[in-house]
């Protein structure tokens, strides 16, 4: 794992054309398999046919790409790919039942998350671009973020072995690959120090298409490679009232917005972790206030994007942090050009249907490779603070569990052990329950908000919290340092 003083590709680095596309089409693969499985998940809740889920992935490939493109060039400036949220499942799943219970169509319901997502992007811009969110910076010690980076990684695992136990055999070579291009390999061959998820996937996914072809792996095998999509897709999706408001003109509705807000709030504060962990390891140090201002302003622009274009929110995506890490590959330049692709991907239909063609259980090794690395760069960000004290080992432990354990709480647990509390939150405003049930069942959001608290009402000093450190002079690696005199010229 890369902590910024043996990077390949630094902050500021353009790696050679050819070299840059294979880069920003790993990038592109990894994160692909998450952003389409929320269409995947809401289209059918929804009632889409295979059609207007087509039309849905291909906006959320849009919106992530252009998101991207934004965040990379003018928000944050870091090597972070925009994707669909998981923080704001709750919100939708929320509109869905209450669409599916009046009879809605799945048009009316992106209707409702659209108005949604834009009053939601417009409030993240505020908070971005006043610089309320870097004042943050002031109360936010590393005994906070780093059990919130932790979560990010950890709150993920639904997304790893469930997805990869489909077929495990797949799913543990994809891993087994993984283990031996990036730790093995990549000490002897560059090619492997550079490419060793896309190395991986190409094998895996070459594999599985051989199996298929000889009859091994059959239609409906979770291994099973199937170009069926690739053949019936149409070419290019160009038409501006397929692309501009393709579901019609946004509904907006106080309850919804309001859970939509709270995913909002956590969104901004896994983003406001996942600058920190991506930062660090692209070699340029901690972020700044103005820079993480910025980056959660035109995150809200870039939702706002998706509003209009008919995606699904979106927030900076953590494997592909874990990405720049394994690969050590920390070129912004390589991001904008990833972004690029996921446009082309969704103008192109039938290049995003030939990546939707990467068998499931090649997803789930590659996240069960790539989760738990978010996690550790969660542990470095908390070893800045004094782990000697039993003040930080209380309260990173505590919002740590919390974080944990209350999202389990508000998942079927608060019915079954707690009916008085059940009843209590029945009984609240619908607009209160959302709140309260989209904060509950975030777990990065549980343990910011514990740790906030915590951190700074109980006593303790700026060095003893991590606030204070040696001067960055002297912290700073050579390649930080080389980095930052890089950004003063350009």
């Amino acid at each position: 794992m890369s902590n910024g003083t043996n990077l390949i590709y630094g902050l500021h680095s353009r790696p050679p054309l050819r070299r840059t596309l294979v880069l920003a089409l790993q990038h592109a693969l990894t994160m692909f398999g998450a952003t389409v499985s929320v269409p995947l998940l809401l289209g059918p809740h929804m009632g889409m046919g295979q059609g207007q889920i087509a039309a849905l992935i291909s906006s959320v490939m849009v919106c992530s790409g252009l998101a991207t493109i934004i965040q990379a060039t003018f928000g944050s400036r870091l090597p972070i790919i925009q994707g669909v949220s998981f923080s704001f499942l709750a919100a939708f799943f929320a509109i869905i039942t209450y669409g599916t219970k009046q009879g809605l169509s799945g048009s009316e319901m992106m209707q409702l998350i659209a108005g949604s997502i834009i009053v939601g992007a417009v409030f993240e811009m505020v908070i971005g671009f006043s610089g309320l969110i870097g004042l943050l910076r002031r109360v936010l010690s590393p005994v906070v973020i780093g059990p919130v980076i932790m979560l990010i990684g950890l709150a993920l695992f639904q997304h790893g072995a469930p997805k990869a136990g489909t077929h495990w055999p797949t799913s543990g070579l994809t891993i087994l690959l993984i283990i031996v291009f990036a730790l093995v390999l990549a000490r002897r061959t560059r090619f492997f120090r550079i490419f060793p998820i896309l190395s991986a996937i190409v094998v895996a996914c070459g594999l599985c298409a051989m199996l298929s072809v000889a009859g091994v792996y059959k239609s409906g095998h979770p291994a099973f490679v199937s170009l069926d999509a690739v053949q019936t897709s149409p070419w290019l999706r160009i038409d501006p009232a397929e692309v501009l408001l393709p579901w019609g003109t946004p509904k907006f509705k106080l309850g919804f917005i309001v859970a939509a807000l709270a995913g909002f709030l956590a969104s901004m504060i896994e983003s406001f972790g996942d600058y920190h962990a991506c930062s660090y390891m692209a070699g340029g140090g901690d972020p700044s206030p103005r820079q993480i201002s910025r980056g959660i302003g035109c995150e809200g622009v870039g939702c706002l994007l998706t509003g209009l274009l008919g995606g699904f929110s979106s927030t900076s995506y953590s494997e592909n942090i874990g990405l720049v890490g394994l690969t050590r590959v920390g070129s912004r330049y390589v991001v904008q050009v990833a972004g690029l692709l996921l446009v082309l991907l969704g103008v192109f239909a039938k290049f995003g249907a030939f990546a939707a063609a990467i068998p499931g259980p090649v997803v789930g090794g590659l996240y069960c490779a790539l989760f738990g690395l978010i996690a550790a760069v969660g542990i470095q960000q908390l070893a800045k603070a004094d782990l000697s004290s039993d003040r930080n080992l209380f309260i990173a432990g505590f919002s740590l569990f919390m974080g944990l354990s209350v999202p389990a709480y508000f998942e079927g647990y608060v019915t079954t052990y707690s009916p008085g509390a059940a009843d209590l939150l029945a009984n609240l405003p619908e607009t209160a329950r959302n709140i309260v049930e989209s904060i509950g069942k975030t777990g990065m959001a549980v343990a910011a908000i514990c740790g906030i608290i915590l951190d700074n009402l109980v006593p303790g000093t700026p060095r003893e919290r991590g606030l204070i450190g040696v001067a960055p002079e002297q912290s700073e690696a050579p390649i930080i340092r080389q980095n930052r005199a890089a950004a003063k010229e350009s």
